[in-house]
C-alpha cells in the first residue's frame, strides 16, 4: 500500500492510499479537486472514502467524489455528514477488496464526540485527535473525554504511523518546547521538522513512538510535564493536567 499526503486548502491533508493496481482510497476529502487531480495523474480508480468527523475541511468534497466514482463514504454515526452511505462505530472493521485493507474503527471523541480513527495497513488516520507534536482543540468534548481517546492512540504499537488532519507541526513543535525544554528527542524532532518545511515537504507521518517521546499532550504522565503543571499551580490528577496543557496551547496561538 502507498501513502501519499494531499496538501489542501489552507494547511489540511488529505490522505490518499492506493495499491500497485490501480485502487485507492482517500481519507477527510475536504476539497474534491485536490483528490480528482491526484487520481488522475496516478491513474487511480476511487474505491472507497473514509471520514474521521463532520468539519467541513475534512467532508466538504466527500459527495462530489461519491457522485463521481460511486465510492462508498465510511462516516461516524453523525447526522451532521450527509454524504455518509456507510455509518461506521467503535469496535467495528472495514474490509475492502480492492485494495485489499482492513481497518478497525475506533471511537476517539475530545475534539468532537463522533470522532473516529481508523486503523489499518500500519496507519493510524486519526483525523484532528492527534497532530505531531499536539493535539486538536476541544470544541464539543472534555479534557477527560480527550485525554481518554489519547490514551487509546497510545495504546497502539509504536511503529503505527501517524496521520493527522493537519500541518501544524512548526507552531505545536514550539509550543512543546515551552514545556519540555530539556528533552532531546524533542530537539532532535524540531530540527527534522524546520528542514523538511523548509523545502515545503510534509512533516507526517510519524511514527507514533516518536509522538510518545515528544508530544505533551501524550505526556501528561512524565515527570517533566508534572513538574511544568506544578510550576503552573496545578498539582492534581492527570485530567488536570492535561486541561493545564491544553489551556496553555490555546493561548499558544
Amino acid at each position: 500500500m502507498h501513502l501519499v499526503p494531499l496538501p489542501a486548502l489552507l494547511d489540511n491533508y488529505i490522505w490518499l492510499l492506493h495499491d500497485d493496481d490501480g485502487n485507492a482510497i482517500v481519507v477527510d476529502p475536504g476539497d474534491a479537486g485536490v483528490v480528482e487531480h491526484a487520481l488522475a495523474a496516478r491513474q487511480l480508480r476511487l474505491r472507497a472514502i473514509l471520514l474521521t468527523h463532520h468539519h467541513h475541511d475534512h467532508i466538504g468534497g466527500a459527495a462530489e467524489l461519491h457522485g463521481q466514482h460511486a465510492a462508498p463514504v465510511y462516516a461516524p454515526d453523525d447526522e451532521r455528514i450527509e454524504a455518509a452511505t456507510v455509518r461506521v462505530h467503535d469496535g467495528d472493521t472495514i474490509e475492502l477488496a480492492s485494495p485489499r485493507v482492513r481497518f478497525d474503527v475506533i471511537a476517539i471523541p475530545g475534539h468532537t464526540l463522533s470522532h473516529l480513527a481508523y486503523v489499518g495497513a500500519g496507519l493510524l488516520l486519526c483525523g484532528d485527535t492527534l497532530f505531531s507534536l499536539g493535539c486538536g482543540r476541544l470544541f464539543e468534548g472534555s479534557p477527560a473525554q480527550m485525554l481518554a481517546s489519547l490514551d487509546r492512540l497510545s495504546s497502539l504499537p509504536g511503529e503505527i504511523l501517524v496521520c493527522g488532519g493537519h500541518e501544524y507541526t512548526e507552531t505545536n513543535g514550539r509550543f512543546a518546547h515551552t514545556i519540555e525544554p530539556e528533552n532531546p528527542e524533542l530537539h532532535q524532532r524540531l530540527q527534522e521538522v524546520s528542514a523538511l518545511r523548509a523545502q515545503l515537504r510534509p512533516t507526517l507521518p510519524i511514527a507514533l513512538a516518536r509522538e510518545l517521546a515528544t508530544n505533551p499532550f501524550l505526556r501528561v504522565d512524565t515527570d517533566a510535564v508534572a513538574a511544568w503543571c506544578r510550576q503552573h499551580g496545578i498539582d492534581s490528577d492527570r485530567v488536570a493536567r492535561f486541561a493545564a496543557v491544553r489551556a496553555a496551547k490555546d493561548e499558544f496561538c
